[in-house]
């Protein structure tokens, strides 16, 4: 199969690679191209990294329980997130926020990240071009899904947020993706965790699937993506390529 092959840089330019898609898979009901979360869809990243964030955060003198950083900030940027409490708290973070969270981060998914249950099969089962678009950065992105094993899947075919002016839930990073794939926003499918992440799908007019199926997802989650404008909403990954309309035999 052809891939596509851009990745966004901090500028919000695309880097292209040598592989480029240049014939479309069929795709069910004209999907053209699914457009996948990281934390939350992919990797069962949004506990721990919900966990770095209070500890990060108390040590800067910023005191927040999980619940609230949860309901606050699931879905969002580093930058976004840190102008956020900057706002409320009236005081900044440190300039190196973002390096600091990353470094605990990354520690602690070397400890404990693991993929979705179920998403390296359903992955395989879905004969659709595929990409990332996330709120972490690229680095982020790519150690995730390494460390998860879920990296080739996408062959390059990633791209951030810290690489468009406005993250979720502006449509910037979705349509950014779409653009530099060729692809309409019409013909796409994202498959999002985040009530920010359901929003940035809709304002991009594109189709969008709620998961509510990581470890993240407590009572309520599914109702709350829902009214988020989620056109389907599921909790288990095993149903996703039906959803998308791939059978078995086009798997």
């Amino acid at each position: 199969m052809a891939e596509f092959g851009c990745e966004p840089t901090n500028n919000g330019k695309a880097e292209r690679t040598d592989r480029t898609l240049n014939e479309r898979e069929p795709a069910p009901d004209s999907i053209a191209l699914v457009i996948f979360d990281v934390d939350g869809v992919l990797v069962d990243s949004e506990v721990v990294s919900n966990r770095v964030l209070v500890r990060e955060l108390a040590a800067m003198g910023h005191v927040f329980d999980e619940a609230e950083t949860a309901r606050a900030f699931t879905g969002l940027s580093v930058p976004e997130i840190k102008s956020r409490i900057e706002a409320e708290r009236g005081r900044p973070l440190p300039d190196d926020f973002a390096e600091r969270l990353w470094r605990a981060d990354r520690d602690a998914f070397a400890a404990a990240l693991k993929p979705v249950a179920g998403v390296a099969e359903a992955l395989r089962r879905i004969p659709i071009a595929k990409c990332v678009a996330s709120s972490g950065s690229l680095e982020k992105i790519r150690y995730s899904l390494t460390l998860t094993g879920l990296l080739e899947t996408f062959d390059g075919r990633l791209f951030s947020a810290h690489g468009v002016p406005r993250g979720k839930p502006a449509p910037d990073l979705f349509l950014f993706a779409a653009r530099h794939l060729g692809v309409d926003a019409g013909a796409c499918v994202v498959v999002e965790d985040s009530v920010p992440g359901i929003l940035a799908a809709k304002a991009a007019a594109m189709r969008v699937f709620g998961f509510a199926g990581a470890s993240h997802a407590g009572p309520g989650y599914a109702e709350d993506l829902r009214a988020a404008g989620a056109d389907q909403v599921f909790t288990d990954m095993e149903e996703l390529p039906a959803l998308l309309g791939c059978t078995a035999a086009s798997a």
